[in-house]
C-alpha cells in the first residue's frame, strides 16, 4: 500500500527544492509524476518556484473548495480538459507531489489519503506547519494527524540554532497581527528563528 508523507519544515528548509528533487529521481527511472500546489499560493503563478532558483509548472492547482482526489483521477488519466497532451496514453502516475501543503484544506488532506490509500499512490505533501503566530495552518494539523509518515526538514535561525518558527516581516519591521495567509512577496517575507529568538523579537509573546 502506497502512503502518504508530509514533510514539513521552517521557511528557507529547501521544501520546493526537496519536492524537485523528488521529482527529478521518479523521472529519472522513467516514471511519471503529478505536481500540485493550493492556488492560493500565488507565488510564481502555477511554478513551484525553489529560492535556490529552480522553477517547474504544476501540473494543476487545486481551489479551494475542490476535490483533490477528482482532480487528480482527471490528470491521471488525461480525461481533463486542461491536462496537457503529453499525458494522454501515457504510463500510470508514480508519485503525486503536492507543494505548500499547508494552504490545503482539512478535506483535501482526506483526499490526498484517499490516493494513497484507495488509487495506490504514493503522495509526497510539502509544507510548513505553523504560521508567523505559532498557530497550526488547518492544512498542515489534518496532515500531521493523518500521514503515515511525518518528515522534518531543518534550516537554521540567525543565531546558528534549529529554526522552528517563521516571523512576518513587513519592511523593515516584524508583525505579529493580521491574515494566516499572506504570501511572501516584494512588501512581505519571512524569517525563521528559533524558539529563542522568536520570543526575543516577540517580546516573549506566543500567538
Amino acid at each position: 500500500m502506497a502512503k502518504l508523507y508530509f514533510r514539513y519544515g521552517a521557511m528557507n528548509s529547501g521544501k520546493s527544492t526537496g519536492l524537485l528533487q523528488a521529482a527529478f529521481n521518479y523521472e529519472e527511472r522513467g516514471q511519471r509524476v503529478l505536481l500540485a500546489k493550493p492556488d492560493v499560493d500565488t507565488k510564481g503563478d502555477s511554478d513551484v518556484v525553489s529560492r535556490l532558483g529552480m522553477t517547474r509548472a504544476v501540473d494543476f492547482l487545486i481551489p479551494r473548495g475542490a476535490a483533490v482526489r477528482e482532480l487528480f483521477a482527471a490528470h491521471a488519466s488525461g480525461d481533463d480538459p486542461d491536462a496537457l497532451l503529453e499525458h494522454v496514453d501515457s504510463p500510470p502516475v508514480a508519485c503525486l507531489l503536492v507543494d505548500e501543503a499547508q494552504f490545503l484544506e482539512p478535506a483535501q488532506v482526506e483526499d490526498l489519503f484517499r490516493i494513497a490509500v484507495l488509487d495506490d499512490v504514493p503522495v509526497l505533501a510539502y509544507g510548513i506547519r505553523t504560521d508567523f503566530r505559532t498557530h497550526a495552518f488547518p492544512g498542515s494539523l489534518r496532515l500531521l494527524e493523518i500521514a503515515h509518515t511525518v518528515e522534518e526538514l531543518k534550516t537554521i535561525c540567525r543565531c546558528g540554532r534549529k529554526a522552528i518558527f517563521n516571523t512576518r516581516r513587513v519592511g523593515d519591521g516584524i508583525v505579529f497581527d493580521g491574515d494566516q495567509v499572506a504570501i511572501d512577496g516584494q512588501d512581505v517575507w519571512y524569517e525563521s528563528l528559533c524558539g529563542s529568538c522568536y520570543l526575543e523579537a516577540s517580546g516573549g509573546r506566543l500567538g
